[in-house]
């Protein structure tokens, strides 16, 4: 007899789809309202209540999360947002594991792959994606972890959300828009894997971290003010060695920030966003608390400059950060 799935959801739930949402609501114990409230949270496209669209595994998380609120890990409403979270996320990486299998199949032919075959690729792999995906997660907790045991508790701010001193910086291309109508598709995203992979290089060797990227923009926050500097002056000399890449331009910010479900928000976050759109090509301009931190080292060279007004900030007052003469 042949074991060939028959379906997606056989391959990647464990099985066909046979229960509408009140099935499962009422199989998992919890409020239809409450299924239905988590469902839309996590991005999914809204059904028919009589629509057969539902697995045993969307009865299993349904328990799940149940069971996270009966410990005392989560609430109903904090669930909601983790969900949210989740959805928001992980769509992004199924995505682009899609379209990573789509060109594995296709290969240099462009041709589209039997169906069959498909879900047979999909079924050997699986495992192996699972296996990488635990690890890096597991990797990014235990980082996150040994912060939170080693620096005590952090102020909090509402379900999900912390407030610490953070350093925060915006970096974007400039000129993308005009570069782009130039570029065809491909030459398009040579540029965007290289700006990706530059600035990701640059903000993990300074010890800090990538929130996202959006486009041809780049957030990142880092602990200490020198290495939200040094990690700015570092994008901009590589790209200004790159002759593949524009010229980048950095705001850099420091203040309380709040972290929520993998986002930063706070004054800090938006100050370091409009000192970017005001920066020059190749340049940083930090904030006047930034600089502050910066002041009488050596390593860096600070120049106040006239207040600007921007959104939300009718008297911006940048400063321009340079390496200091000691600064190899």
């Amino acid at each position: 007899m042949s074991t060939r799935p028959e379906s997606v959801e056989e391959v990647l739930l464990g099985g066909g789809r046979v229960w509408t949402r009140r099935d499962v609501a009422a199989r998992a114990g919890v409020r239809f309202e409450r299924a239905v409230q988590v469902w839309r949270a996590l991005g999914f496209p809204a059904v028919d209540d009589d629509a057969r669209v539902f697995t045993d595994a969307d009865v299993e998380a349904l328990r799940a999360g149940e069971r996270l609120i009966a410990a005392g890990l989560i609430t109903e409403h904090s669930e909601t947002m983790m969900a949210r979270a989740l959805g928001h996320h992980l769509s992004r990486l199924a995505d682009w594991q899609v379209d990573t299998l789509r060109d594995w199949m296709s290969g240099d032919e462009g041709a589209t792959p039997d169906r069959d075959v498909l879900l047979e690729h999909m079924a050997a792999l699986l495992p192996e994606i699972e296996r990488v995906q635990r690890y890096v997660w597991r990797r990014h907790l235990v980082a996150y972890a040994g912060h939170l045991l080693s620096e005590g508790r952090e102020e909090e701010a509402g379900p999900g959300a912390h407030v610490r001193d953070r350093a925060v910086g915006f970096t974007d291309m400039v000129g993308y828009t005009r570069m782009t109508r130039g570029l065809d598709g491909a030459e398009l995203v040579d540029v965007l894997d290289r700006f990706e992979t530059m600035t990701g290089d640059v903000v993990a060797e300074g010890r800090g971290q990538v929130v996202k990227t959006i486009g041809d923009e780049v957030l990142f926050v880092c602990e200490s003010a020198a290495g939200a500097a040094d990690i700015g002056l570092e994008l901009a000399a590589r790209a200004q060695a790159d002759p593949k890449l524009p010229q980048v331009r950095t705001g850099l910010a420091l203040g309380p920030v709040i972290g929520r479900f993998g986002d930063v928000y706070g004054a800090a976050v938006n100050i370091a966003a409009r000192l970017t759109a005001v920066a020059r090509p190749a340049s940083v301009l930090v904030d006047t608390a930034l600089a502050g931190e910066l002041a009488g080292r050596a390593a860096y060279a600070l120049k106040p400059l006239r207040p600007v007004s921007v959104r939300g900030y009718s008297r911006l007052r940048p400063v321009l950060l340079r390496r200091g003469r000691s600064a190899s």
